[in-house]
């Protein structure tokens, strides 16, 4: 079922309005969940395909539409929802809306595995959390700050 909801990803409503951010965020960013079947029976490599082929379709459709300016599809792991996520923005690599650190991935491969590896939404294992500190103590340490694993393709005509 994951590579079908993949594969729909390209042939969905697409919004390239760099005015208005919220709109595409809104109209294009997919979340994508499996079950325990498809996680033990899917490979890395066949998901990444997956996904490669969903970008060049996008970047066709992209093209179709004469948009002139930068776009890139990217997905990530989002281990706390135990999803897939995936978006299309009028924006490069460096620039994507996450509020919080992300890093490049230079592959696929990474973001599919965590997520293949990892177990379904709500079975967080939160003995492994540490307590958080109240920040009125002047002497305690920042939270290490873990950033999200994102692997990016441009899509669209870089405008710079």
């Amino acid at each position: 079922m994951l590579l079908t909801w993949i594969a729909e990803v390209a042939d969905e409503p697409l919004v390239l309005e760099p005015a208005d951010r919220r709109v595409e965020w809104e109209t294009n960013t997919w979340w994508l969940s499996a079950e325990d079947e498809d996680r033990k029976s899917l490979s890395v490599s066949t998901v990444v395909a997956a996904f490669e082929r969903t970008a060049s379709a996008i970047q066709v459709r992209i093209r179709e539409l004469g948009f002139p300016g930068g776009a890139t599809f990217y997905v990530w792991h989002d281990e706390q929802a135990g999803q897939l996520r995936c978006s299309t923005g009028s924006v490069t690599a460096d620039e994507l809306p996450f509020g919080g650190a992300y890093a490049l991935s230079d592959g696929l491969g990474p973001v599919i595995q965590g997520f293949l590896a990892g177990s379904e939404p709500g079975a967080m294992d939160w003995s492994g959390l540490k307590s958080v500190q109240s920040h009125s103590d002047p002497t305690a340490a920042e939270p290490e700050v873990v950033p999200i694993r994102v692997w990016a393709r441009s899509v669209g005509a870089v405008s710079r």
